[in-house]
């Protein structure tokens, strides 16, 4: 009796669903159609003869038997790599910049999601101000960065859009004639900048209260009730309030994650491509909530 070979692009594809829950979202991070992606799994699950996953308008879950293959199946894909970097002298390096305003309270799960993919690969990943990570990719100091888009650069792919909000505590007590108490970060923050021209033009009086080193650190001046700051709203614990419209406060706009990258072999450009599709489920499913 001949064994079955299992085809890999549809194992990729099945744990490319599963990964981001959702087959539109698994599409776009290979390159392909949803359909394309829905063929593959139909065709994965004839060759197991069985149900992988449930899928209804809104979710996609995995099966018993889907649970049961999904170790397996990454398995499979990471012994594919290995098999594949087998005769390649020297890992593959490459620099990867991330602003601050992108990472989020996510990017831990993230960075350990790329070191699972890129056992061939060495990667350093340094995190900054969208300006400083763009003039360093400039000098060709970084590979790739993942930053918010504030210039008319043309050379970035769009990856997402975030809708920036004014968010406090429930608890910020604010005193009538006082201006309002700003957190932020420091120069050379793009979002900083923004936020105060458009404070500025509405004629609203302002002062920065507490200046942080990263975003996670402004969040936690937020949520201990010190001022006002304008985030994405994932970048803020649950509880965080959007006091835009109560404060009379102008409209902050949506604002694009985009990618710069010059790498073009693989596996460094596959790893970028993955780092790619986490960020945008991971704004996506933000979006939704």
């Amino acid at each position: 009796m001949t064994e079955k070979l299992l085809n890999l692009d549809a194992v990729q594809a099945f744990v490319r669903v599963v990964e981001f829950g959702s087959f539109t979202l698994a599409a776009d991070s290979l390159q392909t159609s949803q359909e394309a992606v829905s063929m593959k799994i139909r065709r994965l699950e004839q060759d197991l003869e069985c149900r992988l996953l449930e899928r209804t308008p809104r979710y996609v879950n995995l099966s018993t038997k889907g649970s049961a293959f999904l170790p397996h199946a990454r398995q499979l894909l990471k012994a594919n790599s290995r098999a594949l970097s087998t005769f390649v002298e020297a890992r593959q390096r490459i620099t990867v910049g991330v602003s601050d305003h992108v990472a989020g309270p996510d990017f831990p799960r993230l960075i350990a999601r790329m070191n699972m993919l890129s056992a061939e690969l060495q990667t350093c990943i340094r995190i900054g101000s969208s300006g400083d990570l763009l003039e360093s990719y400039d000098r060709r100091e970084l590979d790739a960065v993942l930053v918010r888009l504030h210039t008319n650069r043309t050379d970035g792919v769009i990856l997402a859009e975030e809708q920036f909000g004014w968010f406090a505590s429930p608890q910020l007590q604010l005193r009538a004639g006082e201006a309002l108490p700003i957190a932020t970060l420091a120069e050379p923050c793009g979002v900083r900048l923004m936020s105060g021209a458009l404070l500025d033009e509405a004629g609203i009086k302002w002062s920065e209260v507490f200046v942080g080193g990263g975003v996670a650190t402004v969040s936690a001046a937020v949520m201990a009730g010190i001022g006002v700051a304008a985030l994405a709203p994932r970048m803020l614990p649950f509880g965080a309030a959007n006091v835009g419209k109560k404060l009379g406060l102008p409209q902050l706009p949506c604002l694009p994650i985009a990618l710069y990258s010059r790498i073009k072999e693989q596996p460094g450009r596959q790893m970028i491509e993955e780092l790619s599709a986490m960020f945008m489920a991971t704004a996506h499913s933000s979006a939704l909530k």
